[in-house]
């Protein structure tokens, strides 16, 4: 899809109607919502874009941040003519559809935040790129590594700490793992453009200023544990419900039992949370 400086790569996943915006992690891309597609069913089908500096996305210059990734989606509503959706969004992609939505809410008829959209414990008492090194961590390390083959990334992620086990279907993580790489086999990497992360994190690590401008319907999932299924959360419960509290009658909270920050939206349990959530909004 055009966008300022390039095009935008955006996926359909699923082909129900009607169409729901869905927005990705800060590293993340478009994949990443295979398992919340399918546990939505024929209820409705997923628009996913890869932002900019990510995915098929990833030669997209900059500027990157919210701002702009924010005219990107609006770009895209235009463009494929959906005049207002359902709009849910990831970690980064939380705080995105909330500035979506805040700054134009006749084109959202109601956000869902999975774990993102609130400022994040920490992040205001320190530079936000030591928080950004600290609080990603191995993350950010991987944007710098080449992987010999295809296999060796899948099994970089096999071992993440927050997706060991068998609760993240492979049917789900690989085509996410997949679609992240670029280049050839033995030099293969992520897509991810560091840069982009790192202006990001200027923004996002420490500003959640647009969820609570929020004037349609929203809900936050939140999860107990945390990227690396570490017991500090990224959205702890009582922040979420103290952003609750400011519109009881709009906002609703939900923190999904023995999830992380990525089950949730990779494992079963966590996908079918998000789905049911987007579908009370259609």
């Amino acid at each position: 899809m055009p966008v300022a400086g390039g095009s935008l790569a955006v996926f359909r996943l699923g082909r129900a109607e009607p169409v729901v915006l869905a927005v990705h992690g800060i590293t993340s891309n478009s994949h990443a919502w295979m398992a919340v597609a399918r546990a939505l069913g024929n209820r409705a089908s997923l628009v996913a874009p890869d932002l900019r500096g990510r995915g098929r996305s990833s030669s997209l210059p900059g500027p990157y941040g919210v701002a702009a990734y924010a005219r990107d989606l609006l770009a895209l509503l235009d463009r494929l003519s959906i005049e207002q959706t359902v709009a849910v969004g990831h970690s980064l992609g939380a705080y995105v559809v909330a500035r979506l939505a805040a700054d134009h809410p006749e084109r959202a008829r109601a956000v869902v935040l999975v774990d993102g959209g609130l400022a994040i414990p920490g992040a205001l008492q320190t530079d936000a790129q030591t928080f950004i090194d600290a609080f990603l961590g191995p993350v950010l390390a991987r944007l710098r590594e080449r992987f010999p083959s295809r296999e060796a990334y899948r099994d970089w992620w096999r071992a993440h700490p927050a997706l060991r086990g068998e609760e993240v279907a492979d049917k789900d993580l690989f085509p996410y793992v997949d679609h992240d790489l670029e280049g050839l086999e033995p030099e293969l990497r992520s897509s991810v453009v560091e840069d982009a992360v790192r202006t990001d994190a200027d923004e996002v690590l420490t500003i959640g200023e647009a969820a609570h401008r929020l004037t349609v319907a929203a809900s936050l999932l939140c999860a107990p544990r945390g990227l690396f299924d570490e017991p500090n959360p990224m959205q702890p419960v009582g922040l979420v419900r103290e952003w609750a509290a400011e519109a009881p009658d709009q906002r609703r909270v939900f923190q999904v039992p023995d999830t992380n920050h990525y089950t949730l939206l990779f494992s079963e349990p966590g996908a079918r949370t998000v789905a049911e959530t987007v579908a009370g909004y259609l």
